[in-house]
């Protein structure tokens, strides 16, 4: 029997052997190649070792193995855990909200009505208060924009005592009163046309008739005696007229 063959036969027939299993991969021709010797002590070294290399190895794996297994099941059972406290703090029964009683909503309504009428009583001195300063300072604005007509017209009185020219003076007035006449305009005033106009009674207020001079002025304004006016299209004062027959 040849020295390879007799390697084989030893690890397939000795079962009480101590040495390990023959590695699959370790074919003959690959024996033969390492080992060019015949000392069979060094051969059965060599085996060992390797299969030792291997036990290792085997080992770490499956000690990696078990390790990352433990973490997962350490994981799991602590979202496991959280569900279950998530589910006992969804399960756990609320306490039923307490109604108040009778004193207590009595007390709440009538401090709601209190705090209500404080604060109307205090829109109602605002707003009273607000109309009052608008009433007393509505004419502002139209005295202001008269004060110019005045200063004039003490000019003209002062300058009055001193000239006898009639004709200057008259000049003067009439300045004067076209400027007050344009102030007013400018607020709104405008004067109600009365001049052959058929009566109404929205803007003129009949005096007395007369008989009509012609038979077309017959029903229409023949004289005005004091004229009428609108601010902004509201008449404040109605133009008193003849009216002809």
């Amino acid at each position: 029997m040849k020295f390879i063959d007799k390697i084989f036969f030893t690890f397939r027939h000795k079962k009480n052997t101590c040495l390990p299993k023959f590695p699959p991969r370790l074919h003959k021709l690959t024996i033969g190649k390492i080992f060019d010797t015949t000392n069979f002590d060094k051969f059965i070294d060599s085996v060992m070792n390797l299969n030792f290399l291997r036990n290792k190895k085997r080992m770490e794996n499956q000690e990696h193995n078990n390790s990352v297994e433990q973490e997962k099941k350490a994981e799991q059972n602590a979202d496991n855990q959280e569900i279950k406290q998530d589910t006992e703090v969804t399960d756990k029964p609320q306490e039923p909200k307490q109604e108040p009683t009778i004193e207590e909503k009595y007390a709440l309504l009538n401090d709601s009505y209190i705090r209500l009428m404080a604060e109307f009583d205090n829109y109602r001195k605002r707003t009273q208060k607000e109309k009052l300063e608008l009433i007393m300072h509505a004419g502002e604005g139209v005295i202001s924009s008269i004060l110019p007509v005045i200063d004039n017209m003490e000019r003209a009185l002062e300058n009055i005592e001193k000239s006898s020219d009639t004709k200057a003076i008259m000049e003067g007035v009439q300045l004067i009163y076209q400027q007050f006449i344009q102030i007013l305009a400018q607020k709104g005033l405008k004067e109600i046309s009365t001049e052959s106009r058929d009566f109404d009674t929205e803007f003129h207020e009949a005096i007395t008739t007369i008989p009509a001079p012609s038979e077309d002025l017959k029903g229409k304004i023949i004289d005005c005696t004091m004229k009428g006016y609108t601010l902004n299209d509201k008449v404040i004062r109605h133009s008193k007229v003849v009216i002809g027959e």
